[in-house]
């Protein structure tokens, strides 16, 4: 396949953040194979998670599929971007379109991203997990590595204006692959939510920019984010505004 477009855009996405003068940190790498097949589990704290999930991988000259939810190859700006780097679109209604997808990347030996939090963590800690990361890494046999982002919710996020202020470090940390035997989904999928919450507990510490009372930092580490039962409500508020709104539409439309 072509890789000329995911190319520029990485050449692209170079020069937005030499020009943004973000300081990013990598610890990790040296648990990223060099060559063949893994799967990337990696939480989800803001839009741009796309983008600065692929900089570790990149500084040992590998690329991601990432696994994004439908909407995002229908947006008339982020749909170009995603299909062309051949990124994954995951429809809930026809899931065994995108595990077929992602089975067949890993099958050729590239490095498949998921976001097993499934959508943005408003609290920013690691939510429950869904089982689809443990049952790809067990049926394709690929190593399950977790993968931590933070200081990318401070760019966009959910309920919060952009800010792309110059200076915005950005921390990236890549734990020890998991080992997974497909035993137990669920038993594996807690194991790799602890690995994500040592994981962002570690980058969180280290991190040069912490701000207490900020709205970007866990209520858990003295920011001013939603806990994570306060951040549930707001997102089964949000799936039930969205439920609404699509059956006004339906309801406009059958009319």
């Amino acid at each position: 396949m072509s890789e000329m477009t995911y190319t520029a855009i990485i050449r692209t996405a170079k020069l937005a953040m030499r020009a943004l003068g973000q300081p990013i940190d990598i610890t990790g790498l040296e648990h990223l194979p060099r060559t063949g097949p893994a799967l990337l589990a990696v939480n989800h704290i803001g839009y741009v998670d796309f983008v600065y999930g692929g900089v570790a991988p990149e500084r040992i000259g590998r690329r991601v599929r990432f696994m994004a939810k439908r909407e995002l190859f229908d947006h008339r700006v982020s749909g170009p971007i995603m299909r062309a780097c051949h990124h994954i679109p995951v429809d809930r209604a026809v899931g065994e379109a995108s595990l077929g997808e992602a089975l067949g990347n890993l099958a050729e030996g590239e490095l498949v991203g998921i976001f097993p939090e499934a959508t943005i963590s408003r609290a920013m800690e690691i939510k429950d997990l869904k089982t689809g990361a443990v049952r790809i890494a067990h049926q394709a046999g690929v190593p399950l590595v977790p993968m931590v982002l933070w200081g990318t919710q401070r760019l966009m996020t959910k309920d919060h204006p952009k800010d792309f202020s110059r200076g915005t470090a950005i921390s990236i940390r890549v734990g020890a692959p998991i080992a997974v035997t497909g035993d137990d989904p669920v038993g594996e999928t807690a194991v790799l939510r602890s690995a994500l919450q040592e994981l962002l507990a570690a980058t969180i510490a280290a991190y040069p920019q912490h701000e207490e009372g900020a709205w970007w930092v866990p209520a858990s580490y003295g920011g001013t984010a939603p806990t994570l039962e306060r951040a549930a409500e707001l997102d089964a508020a949000e799936r039930r505004e969205r439920a609404r709104r699509r059956a006004a539409a339906e309801s406009a439309h059958d009319d």
